[in-house]
């Protein structure tokens, strides 16, 4: 049987726990020190990150799945909210320029295809109406940086004013020599 002396020991060793906005607060009697700590089921993996409502252990996984959602879904169609969540906190937390790009806020993502390079691009439209593109593979590469032969590659960037319109002899204007005929 414990006497009063080891169970006034024993509380004191105890650690007391309230939540507090999902957080627990812990309160050491012996020491007297008060700690907070994550609740064990927010803590994430280490190495992992949250993006909008879903964890990702790594920047492939990221990709991945920001790649199926672009393929899946068909052109012109408004995403759900969930997805909407999930596009908004990829722009907030893997964008450059985030505050820029939002602009006046966005009121709803699709997909369309991009008029430069034709293929699915992620688009959104603004409160003020106005439609913008991103790059969800840059966007995951600032966040957690990816294989390097899955970054975007730099002469992407140049697509209006920088890239090469043909080359080598004749200057990309058909074949042969001269000028055509007349």
């Amino acid at each position: 049987m414990e006497t009063e002396a080891e169970t006034e020991t024993e509380r004191k060793r105890q650690r007391e726990e309230e939540v507090v906005g999902g957080v627990v607060v812990v309160e050491d009697e012996e020491e007297g020190v008060e700690a907070k700590k994550q609740k064990a089921g927010d803590e994430p993996p280490a190495g992992a990150v949250k993006v909008g409502f879903k964890e990702f252990g790594s920047s492939v996984d990221m990709f991945d799945y920001f790649c199926k959602l672009l393929h899946a879904w068909p052109t012109n169609v408004t995403f759900n909210k969930y997805e909407h969540g999930m596009l908004l906190d990829l722009i907030k937390k893997g964008h450059a320029e985030p505050d820029k790009k939002i602009g006046a806020g966005i009121k709803a993502f699709v997909i369309r295809y991009h008029p430069i390079w034709k293929n699915k691009c992620f688009f959104f439209v603004r409160e003020d109406k106005s439609s913008d593109d991103f790059s969800f593979r840059k966007c995951v590469n600032h966040i957690l940086p990816l294989p390097e032969d899955m970054r975007a590659k730099a002469e992407v960037n140049k697509a209006l004013g920088g890239r090469n319109r043909g080359g080598g002899r004749g200057g990309g204007r058909g074949r042969g020599r001269g000028r055509g005929r007349h």
